[in-house]
């Protein structure tokens, strides 16, 4: 699918991974709809980018009535435009963790895992099943008769999650293992499902890691020797919309890291 002329609604848009797809869609003639709880941060990346080209709508990936506000907002942007829906990206996550046991013994919170699960997936979920009923109507173009991509983020901690992940290791592995499943129902539509897996990269939750914490990740680092840059990550963005074969699929984007099983 032709980025040029399509509009791409973005969760976690304001933002590090989100952000940088934003611009990367942008710069190549796309629209987007960045979704987001940060309205100062949203606005600034529209000021920055310019009205005609993305919108912010505030959005609680937690609350189905906030993204059925956005979802509809972003629908009226493009009856306004003109430019038709080409697909989802879900970009929105948070990270929070915990291991099971503290050092007293004490079980982690079932209320903060519940809060990193209704993020990661629950959120990305409802986010893409409000759009679907719409982007399984568009025209579809092409010759294959493609109608829209939807382009999820898991994690590396998916496949090795370190001490303290359970709960998002748990989130990102049920985004991995949805996509096949998800690629198969849609398949009639002609809208295909890619899934990233990036490892660390530089972004607001990953600015909160300690120290010590960014030195053990780096140690374990293959080529090249450092964090994923957001660019990287909407690069890889980029080719899942534009190449039609790349679908239902986990796409790892590690440099060959593997995460470490102690800090």
């Amino acid at each position: 699918m032709k980025i040029q002329g399509r509009t791409f609604i973005v969760s976690g848009g304001a933002s590090g991974l989100g952000r940088a797809c934003i611009l990367d869609i942008c710069s190549r003639g796309g629209y987007a709809a960045i979704l987001d709880l940060h309205a100062e941060a949203g606005n600034e990346l529209v000021n920055e980018i310019g009205r005609g080209k993305t919108r912010f709508f505030e959005c609680d990936v937690t609350e189905t009535e906030s993204i059925a506000s956005a979802v509809k907002g972003s629908l009226a942007w493009v009856k306004e435009t003109g430019m038709e829906v080409g697909g989802v990206i879900t970009a929105a996550g948070v990270g929070n963790p915990a291991k099971i046991l503290d050092r007293h013994l004490n079980p982690f919170s079932l209320s903060d895992f519940d809060f990193v699960m209704n993020i990661n997936v629950r959120g990305t979920i409802d986010l893409i099943r409000q759009l679907l009923p719409h982007m399984a109507q568009t025209t579809p173009v092409g010759e294959d008769g493609e109608r829209g991509i939807v382009v999820m983020v898991s994690s590396s901690a998916a496949f090795d999650g370190q001490p303290g992940q359970v709960s998002y290791a748990a989130s990102k592995g049920a985004i991995a293992s949805l996509t096949l499943p998800m690629t198969r129902d849609l398949s009639r539509y002609g809208i295909r499902v890619v899934t990233l897996a990036p490892s660390m990269f530089d972004s607001r939750m990953t600015s909160m890691l300690s120290e010590k914490a960014r030195a053990s990740l780096k140690r374990v680092m293959e080529f090249p020797p450092r964090p994923g840059q957001p660019h990287e990550f909407a690069q890889l963005v980029t080719q899942s919309i534009e190449n039609i074969m790349l679908n239902g699929v986990v796409l790892r984007l590690d440099g060959g890291m593997r995460m470490p099983s102690k800090m």
